[in-house]
């Protein structure tokens, strides 16, 4: 599965984006839960977002999804630090 976060807005407007390959993971099966989770709440289009906050586009194997700030879940919020900690 390959989940790739990007994230927009902001103070400074910088853009980032980092993606992770669970293939080969010992710890797939968590990432593979909790993307299904983030997707799940997600929205088809840009939500608006509040001023100087940020945006996210996850997508997961194809499958994009929309989020902002402060409006999201545990499972996004979660998902979203994680991939841009960890991925490249």
């Amino acid at each position: 599965m390959r989940i790739q976060v990007r994230r927009t807005g902001g103070f400074a407007g910088i853009e980032r984006r980092a993606e992770v390959d669970t293939s080969g993971r010992p710890d797939a099966h968590e990432w593979h839960t909790l993307a299904e989770r983030a997707l799940a709440s997600g929205q088809s289009t840009r939500p608006a977002g509040v001023p100087d906050g940020f945006s996210y586009e996850i997508t997961v194997d194809g499958r994009t999804v929309y989020a902002a700030d402060p409006r999201l879940t545990g499972e996004q919020r979660e998902l979203i630090s994680r991939v841009l900690k960890e991925g490249a």
